[in-house]
């Protein structure tokens, strides 16, 4: 018989999958070429609210973008596309950034695939 953690943590898992299929639709759907990996997303777990998740993933990792997009503008595409997937939010995890430590994984694992220009085609999207 499974514990109450167990549980917790089957559903916290589900949650991630969830979320992460609706965030990585959207990056497709604006023709974003990174996606992220259920460590990206439970290290941005740590951060309260999407909006300043979606920003801090920005600036540490695509940063280049910024330089033609606001994060604010960014960050309100990628947000509207993922709702259109799933309105649900990751909730605060803040032992994400703990377990990522004792685990030796780094905060921000992602893959990234860009095109040879490494500038992703969100014009037009």
């Amino acid at each position: 018989m499974r514990n109450a953690h167990d549980q917790h943590r089957n559903d916290y898992d589900q949650a991630v999958e969830r979320q992460l299929c609706a965030f990585n639709s959207a990056f497709a759907d604006l023709g974003l070429r990174f996606r992220w990996d259920a460590d990206t997303l439970t290290s941005l777990a740590t951060i309260d609210g999407e909006h300043a998740r979606v920003v801090a993933y920005l600036q540490a990792q695509q940063a280049h973008l910024l330089n033609a997009y606001s994060a604010e503008f960014l960050s309100a595409a990628i947000l509207a596309k993922k709702s259109a997937h799933t309105a649900a939010v990751l909730p605060t995890r803040v032992q994400a950034s703990d377990d990522a430590a004792r685990a030796g994984r780094p905060v921000f694992s992602i893959s990234q695939y860009f095109a040879d220009d490494g500038v992703p085609a969100l014009a037009g999207a």
